[in-house]
């Protein structure tokens, strides 16, 4: 049990590094190339790097931006490259914003499901306590806070004041290091210092991938029928201990942290199940800021599964242990007519967790493997931090000798359709039926 934390935290957030070998499909070279068609009659894929269109950027008063607006922004302030599915589906990624998934569509003309700061964006910052470009799969080093914390500079106060983002998770663009039909490879060096003077030198890779209706069968148990829209790709997190020491629990160890952005809804819910065997272990832990009030989290102990509200309105933040997570949550909006499912590795049960609570701890590894996140006014008179919701996966602390490395994969799948259609995938992956999903 974390005692309660009585300030304000700015939203943690996500997963860095990833790394896989070349698929033996994936094509190098230019960014426009044509689509090529893959061995076996699967699907084709393309990827493309589209120029600035700014005349097409949407604005609030237009209601949902599509992925062409958004894309369009997106080109606006840097390349943007675009994996696309035969089908239609589209992923965009950003090497600008440090190799971030910024959004996807089930096609170009479709709904953006990924949440994007255009007003942070525009207005070219960064070296700020939070560099919010948003991004529905970005990746981030844990734990936040504690005496192993990478968001505190040594020894200062665990305040709102004193939180700063490690520099190097948000500023500068990774490298490119393979790119094709279907796949972009990321790669980033870096040095981050925890609260206890701890340095620890990593390399990041992070390949993303599109995923097929085929993967959500073999991954989920559950493929979208024919009146069902579908995106879906993954993010492999590979962290290498580029250091000359053992990486260890004595000295703080760092975690994989992902974390995925994306737009609220006043009817959007959180969807989690978790394991209902599992004496004396807490099932939820609200305390980031606060206990979570009733109104917003309906924790259903019967049923082994729980609802978090989404909409953007009320500051809050949840999170569950390797004894009660299961490998997939998700959320769903009516009104959206979207269900998304987040599967990742994980948890270990027996693998050490990083806590993230902000104050000195006494369990540094007693940690959450799933959090979600609701954003609103920090505090009283003040502005939320943009207006979205996040769903986050970690992976274990990374107990490393010098160049060995830790994988973190995070899958993200959406499904567009009547609830009728989509009621069978929630009930298959989730356990859960949509009409109950609601407080």
């Amino acid at each position: 049990m974390y005692p309660r934390v009585v300030r304000a935290l700015l939203p943690s957030c996500l997963s860095l590094f990833l790394a896989c070998g070349p698929s033996p499909s994936a094509e190098r070279g230019d960014l426009r190339a044509p689509a090529a068609e893959r061995d076996g009659g699967a699907a084709t894929a393309s990827l493309e790097a589209g120029a600035g269109a700014g005349d097409r950027v949407t604005t609030a008063a237009r209601g949902p931006a599509s992925f062409d607006d958004d894309l369009a922004f997106l080109n606006a302030h840097g390349e943007t490259l675009v994996l696309t599915h035969p089908d239609g589906g589209k992923v965009a990624l950003s090497a600008r914003y440090q190799g971030r998934v910024m959004t996807s569509a089930v096609s170009p003309s479709g709904r953006s499901l990924g949440w994007i700061n255009r007003a942070f964006i525009a207005a070219g910052k960064t070296g700020t306590p939070f560099d919010n470009f948003g991004g529905e799969d970005r990746f981030w080093l844990g734990p936040e806070g504690g005496q192993f914390g990478l968001y505190f500079p040594p020894g200062s106060p665990f305040t709102f004041d004193a939180w700063q983002t490690p520099h190097a998770l948000q500023e500068g663009a990774w490298d490119v290091v393979e790119r094709g039909p279907d796949r972009v490879v990321f790669k980033r060096s870096m040095t981050v210092t925890s609260w206890s003077k701890t340095a620890l030198s990593v390399d990041v890779a992070r390949a993303a991938r599109l995923l097929s209706r085929e993967d959500a069968k073999t991954l989920l148990g559950a493929a979208p029928g024919s009146d069902v829209g579908f995106v879906a790709f993954e993010t492999r997190n590979t962290i290498v201990n580029a250091g000359k020491a053992r990486w260890t629990r004595e000295a703080g160890l760092v975690s994989i942290w992902i974390l995925a952005m994306f737009a609220p809804a006043p009817d959007a819910r959180v969807v989690i199940p978790f394991e209902k065997a599992a004496p004396g272990v807490e099932i939820v832990n609200d305390r980031y800021f606060g206990e979570v009030p009733p109104d917003r989290l309906n924790v259903r102990a019967d049923a082994g599964f729980l609802s978090f509200k989404a909409d953007g309105k009320e500051r809050g933040k949840i999170g569950l242990g390797p004894a009660r997570a299961k490998s997939v949550l998700g959320s769903y909006s009516a009104e959206a007519k979207l269900l998304t499912i987040v599967h990742y590795d994980g948890p270990k049960k027996a693998a050490p967790y990083v806590n993230s609570m902000w104050e000195e701890q006494k369990e540094p590894y007693g940690g959450d493997v799933v959090n979600a996140y609701n954003d609103g006014p920090p505090a009283p008179g003040k502005p939320p931090l943009g207006g979205f919701y996040e769903i986050e996966t970690s992976s274990p602390g990374a107990e490393l000798a010098p160049g060995k490395s830790l994988v973190h994969t995070h899958r993200t799948f959406h499904f567009v359709g009547d609830e009728g259609a989509l009621e069978p995938i929630a009930k298959k992956v989730l356990g859960v039926s949509l009409r109950d999903v609601g407080m």
